[in-house]
């Protein structure tokens, strides 16, 4: 498995230079000034950690596996001795409140560990991500006393938690879930069913595991208009606090998969569990969507932190590897030269960092805006910036887990034959990125989500306002010297966009139309919002001048690779989208 170099520098350098993070920070409540020289310490131990700790456990966890045995679940050697080292560094609290016992810092901590996380061990990085997830749900629409017993063992990871919704014949359809709860006197349920797919439903490494189980009260009408959501705990806490009797809850079995071998994908069974109800009843799935956004951005996450690990690997293979003469070879140089002077692999490894690059910046620019979202003090700002975060979630899940998993596949190409051979650890990347376009929803949801539903909010303006930031930033470019090389093929791809958007509008209410352009739109979105990330990074640099650093003469590099090879798709998007749904029609049903 090839070495893993946290990006820190280039994170700190987004947030200090690019996205001028330090005053937005500093200008919301509860700020003690400008938060980024701690983060940046914060983020160097973080990465320390993800390389030293958790990386060198990828390539063995994903050989051993996890396995069940005699009802208990085992994770693969170090995982659980890991995730003790990780509670006890206060990594599973590092945004969440201070008052449940986390460290309240900024989201883009959160969000930069998330990726260090994915980079170095993607497996192990589902169990805190699933966990906080868990603790903002209880958080958000718990009773109090189930509060005070559970968010501070889940803030501190000491508690895990888990999300069960699939059943074996109720996939995306949640409407068709059959998992009963059946109200006690005394006030919780007893909650009967079964459930598949349940990453991290059962293992030794928590004390405890939470489980968020959608049910169907006993009065529940049909459809998802019938669900409700129920806290089951693994072991009933006592008196004080503390684990005390095994529920009745068991994992059936392990699901047998492709990737993330060191994840266990459980099947469980409630056999008459109890339970407690949270949030109102049949309202399980709006309070539910609370995790599952946070878990579909932290999955996007997941995306972009095994491409990072993937170009870093392809990248050094492709400087060490020698073979041949190369056409870029320095001039007389003799004997074999290194596969970096091919034009295809360089075109290879640009693809990667030109997605890499830009999503790091949306998603830290994402954080910020639930930064604003949560603790602005005007009710009009933090309403603008929750628009915008539920406009980009499907965007970020969908494209950085597409683009990720593409990232990976080119990365294994670099390599050629010892690509698909385990010692040098791309198959196991790509086997592992594969997942994450499915869970959380898969890519095809996604995508449905943004055309049925987000780019219709606000009455149509939603999307509009999100390329009025574009706009603003082209415009910014006009006063730059050399910046028309940039902002001229980012102009072009948005006014595309727009156009593009407000004939989706049109046909929102056609749903075979909207679905026939939903997966070429948010990849068009995307490419745009990605693009909008880049030319932020060249005005920057070009802004500096002289003196500009080497790797702002990076940036600009990478920057005109992105905008000038890969936007240019959004042209063939756009011509397939004008098309509608008619060439999907056209095949007899009976042909399939």
């Amino acid at each position: 498995m090839p070495a893993y170099t946290p990006p820190v520098e280039e994170m700190m350098a987004l947030l200090e230079e690019v996205l001028e993070a330090g005053p937005v920070l500093a200008g919301l409540p509860g700020s003690a000034g400008d938060p980024l020289p701690l983060l940046r310490d914060v983020l160097e131990e973080a990465g320390r950690f993800a390389a030293q700790r958790l990386a060198p456990l990828n390539a063995s966890g994903d050989a051993e596996g996890c396995r069940l045995e005699n009802g208990v679940v085992r994770l693969p050697q170090g995982f659980a001795e890991a995730y003790a080292e990780f509670v006890a560094g206060g990594w599973g609290g590092l945004a969440q409140p201070v008052e449940w016992g986390g460290q309240g810092l900024p989201r883009v901590a959160q969000i930069a560990l998330d990726e260090m996380l994915s980079s170095a061990n993607f497996a192990f990085g589902l169990l805190p991500g699933l966990t906080r997830g868990a603790a903002e749900m209880v958080e958000r629409f718990a009773p109090e006393p189930l509060k005070s017993t559970y968010l501070p063992k889940l803030v501190s990871g000491e508690w895990a938690g888990a999300m069960a919704l699939t059943e074996a014949h109720s996939g995306t359809d949640l409407g068709l879930l059959r998992t009963r709860a059946e109200p006690q006197p005394d006030g919780t349920l007893r909650v009967t069913g079964g459930k598949i797919f349940i990453t991290g439903g059962d293992h030794e490494a928590a004390e405890n595991i939470v489980h968020l189980v959608l049910v169907r009260l006993p009065d529940a009408p049909p459809g998802v208009r019938g669900i409700s959501l129920a806290l089951v705990p693994k072991y009933l806490p006592d008196a004080e606090g503390r684990p005390g009797p095994r529920n009745a809850l068991s994992a059936g079995a392990l699901e047998h998969k492709m990737g993330i071998h060191a994840s266990p994908t459980c099947v469980m069974n409630y056999d008459g569990a109890t339970g407690w109800l949270i949030g109102e009843p049949h309202r399980g799935l709006a309070v539910m969507f609370t995790m599952m956004n946070t878990e579909r951005l932290f999955v996007g996450l997941q995306g972009l932190g095994i491409a990072e690990a993937a170009y870093q690997g392809a990248a050094r293979y492709a400087r060490d590897r020698l073979q041949g003469r190369a056409p870029l070879s320095a001039a007389g140089a003799e004997g074999p030269q290194p596969i970096l002077g091919h034009p295809d692999v360089r075109r290879m490894l640009l693809t990667i960092r030109g997605f890499t690059g830009a999503a790091r910046a949306l998603a830290l620019w994402t954080a910020l805006e639930m930064d604003k979202a949560a603790l602005h003090p005007d009710p009009a700002e933090r309403a603008a910036s929750e628009g915008l975060i539920a406009l980009l979630t499907p965007v970020i899940k969908a494209s950085f887990t597409d683009l990720g998993f593409e990232a990976t596949v080119l990365a294994q190409q670099v390599f050629g034959g010892h690509g698909y051979v385990r010692e040098w650890g791309m198959e196991q990347l790509v086997r592992d990125a594969r997942i994450a376009q499915i869970y959380e929803g898969t890519n095809g949801v996604q995508a449905m989500d943004l055309v049925t539903r987000k780019i219709g909010m606000e009455e149509g303006r939603l999307p509009f306002r999100f390329f009025a930031l574009i706009r603003s930033s082209i415009e910014a470019g006009a006063a730059i010297p050399g910046a028309a090389d940039y902002t001229a093929p980012l102009a072009a791809a948005l006014q595309r966009l727009e156009a593009a958007t407000e004939r989706l509008q049109a046909r929102a209410a056609d749903p075979v139309e909207a679905g026939a352009a939903a997966a070429d739109y948010l990849r068009f979105f995307a490419l745009v919002a990605l693009g909008w990330m880049w030319l932020r990074m060249a005005l920057h640099a070009l802004s500096l001048g002289e003196a500009a650093l080497p790797r702002h003469r990076d940036h600009l590099a990478v920057a005109q690779f992105f905008l000038r090879r890969l936007l240019p798709h959004c042209v063939a998007l756009d011509l397939a989208i004008a098309e509608g749904a008619a060439p999907l029609l056209a095949l007899r049903e009976e042909a399939y």
